[in-house]
């Protein structure tokens, strides 16, 4: 129980800390609904969002002072006199004055980073082909063969060839034991860097190397009526157990289009390690207990692009070898697609920065005692 003229410093902890949580919450589900909701919602400063981190600081600090000021009032005088002395000391002036300007802070650093919100939807023309990537995420991907592993390798010549693209449409297919589709064709770029960063040897539960279900998948995809040059990118290690993928990359062939293999691994191959934490801690062994070597099956990947009429590349650990096959997309014959987006984008720093000021000033005016009259008692008297 506190003293008589000095601060509950339990109430304000409890309350100071409860809404600290209860700030961090709302303004996560705040940045998830603008992102969801508002059209083509950006920031243009979005490092100045470091500052939200000042206000636990700040709370702290807060809190820290107040005990010290409470301890300090109790060395100054004895309890009968100290209600005297300070008896117009109110907690929630004192926590409610700090909540206003610390959150006006927030509000503040939020209108610093620069909220944007699309305002003119433009339709925009642009040629190029459609392409879809067929990305093996299998158990072998994670061999080390390439730096740091095979997957990883394969995600940067992914992101590579998504950057190369310009007025292209790009579907991702995924597999393993089975294939899916991860990303309907699009032009959107963003949506495919959101996508691929998405993609582990965890995307697909069935394990296996089933290649010619994905280029079976990735074909279906393509609308065959529609004009312009189309081609499937296969990127995997070649070790396929599942099923006839030079056959399935003949049918594609056969419906105009076009299929390139990138090998991700090495000849010699390397053992698949087992992770716990980030940290290898053994490699997978098969029935008798030996260790596993995952290793580059060239020779298919190069007899599935001679029978889908494209080429085979190796990727090594500096290089996706991505150059000579943008190379050949571009002699594709390209077709006009149209796509729409948001060309404009209108500031709307000055709410959230209206709204600090407002808690700013509002919190400077405020006293901590609750009512003049209560600074001197003996006028009182």
């Amino acid at each position: 129980m506190r003293n008589p003229g000095t601060y509950h410093l339990g109430v304000a902890t409890a309350v100071v800390l409860g809404l600290e949580v209860l700030s961090g919450i709302t303004w996560v589900a705040c940045w998830w609904l603008l992102d969801q909701e508002v059209p083509a919602f950006r920031l243009e400063r979005p490092e100045m969002l470091y500052g939200l981190l000042a206000g636990p600081l700040l709370a702290i600090v807060f809190l820290l002072n107040l005990a010290w000021r409470v301890r300090a009032q109790k060395r100054f005088a004895y309890k009968a006199t100290l209600a005297r002395m300070v008896p117009g000391n109110s907690d929630t002036r004192v926590i409610l004055r700090f909540l206003l300007v610390r959150h006006a802070l927030s509000f503040i650093a939020v209108a610093l980073a620069g909220p944007q919100f699309g305002t003119r939807l433009s339709e925009v023309r642009s040629e190029g082909v459609d392409l879809v990537v067929a990305m093996d995420v299998s158990n072998s991907m994670a061999c080390e063969d390439l730096r740091p592993d095979r997957m990883e390798a394969a995600r940067r010549a992914m992101s590579q060839l998504i950057d190369k693209m310009r007025g292209d449409r790009l579907g991702i297919v995924v597999f393993a034991g089975e294939a899916f589709v991860q990303l309907p064709i699009t032009t959107d770029r963003s949506a495919a860097k959101l996508f691929l960063d998405a993609l582990s040897t965890r995307s697909v539960g069935t394990q296996g190397t089933a290649i010619g279900a994905a280029i079976d998948l990735a074909r279906e995809s393509f609308d065959l009526e529609s004009p312009g040059g189309k081609a499937i990118i296969v990127i995997t290690d070649g070790e396929n157990h599942e099923d006839d993928a030079e056959g399935a990359a003949r049918k594609a062939a056969e419906a105009g289009i076009i299929v390139h293999t990138i090998g991700m691994g090495t000849p010699e191959g390397g053992p698949l390690p087992i992770r716990r934490n980030g940290q290898v801690v053994g490699f997978r062994k098969d029935q008798n207990g030996n260790t596993v070597v995952s290793r580059l099956n060239e020779p298919m990947l190069e007899r599935i692009a001679a029978e889908g009429k494209g080429m085979y590349v190796r990727a090594t650990s500096t290089s996706s070898g991505l150059e000579q096959l943008v190379a050949d997309l571009r002699n594709l014959e390209s077709a006009e697609t149209t796509s729409f987006m948001y060309t404009a984008h209108e500031d709307q720093f000055q709410y959230p920065l209206a709204i600090g000021i407002a808690m700013t000033l509002l919190g400077l005016a405020m006293g901590e005692r609750r009512h003049w009259r209560a600074r001197w008692p003996s006028i009182n008297a």
